[in-house]
């Protein structure tokens, strides 16, 4: 069986690192559970919006995610039974292709560099499941579609959810 796993917000908690940035750099208190339902810069003042949404655009933005609780050990799992690739949109951001394969390397040296696939769309993908974030990467999947949970998804509907990498385990193990 194939799996695709996307990096952002199922391997690497780049909402986190959202907030935590913005906090540091307004000297805030913003936190997930007030961004419930929501991407971070909608929830903070108009001023400071533009600052959040540049955040990826900057060096070191990707390479210093730190990864989601459970996902090494479950992907390592995962990957000694199926086909794991992961499949990322790392060509939006001039910085990410390089620093989401350097953190690839660090976090999950266990998947190969042939199993990753930088992309921008993922309705290309042919395997039997796809584990992301955004439903609409999910949508034109052929195969079984896992929303995995995060603060910016949790009232999105219609697909099958896994609200942590526990789930994802007892789900595929």
């Amino acid at each position: 069986m194939t799996l695709f796993v996307d990096m952002d917000e199922v391997l690497a908690d780049t909402f986190g690192a959202h907030i935590e940035i913005y906090n540091a750099e307004f000297n805030a208190s913003l936190t997930a559970e007030a961004c419930m339902g929501s991407e971070v810069w909608k929830m903070v003042p108009e001023a400071h919006q533009e600052s959040i949404r540049k955040h990826a655009t900057r060096r070191g933005f990707f390479k210093n995610l730190m990864p989601i609780q459970d996902s090494k050990y479950i992907l390592k799992q995962l990957s000694a039974k199926y086909e794991v690739y992961i499949a990322s949109a790392a060509m939006q951001f001039p910085n990410s292709l390089e620093e989401k394969s350097e953190w690839l390397d660090e976090h999950f040296p266990f998947i190969p560099w042939q199993n990753r696939i930088l992309c921008g769309h993922k309705h290309i993908l042919k395997g039997d499941v796809l584990i992301d974030d955004r439903s609409y990467n999910l949508t034109n999947f052929d195969g079984r579609t896992l929303l995995f949970t995060s603060p910016h998804n949790v009232y999105s509907n219609g697909f099958e959810r896994a609200d942590s990498w526990q789930e994802v385990a007892e789900k595929l193990l």
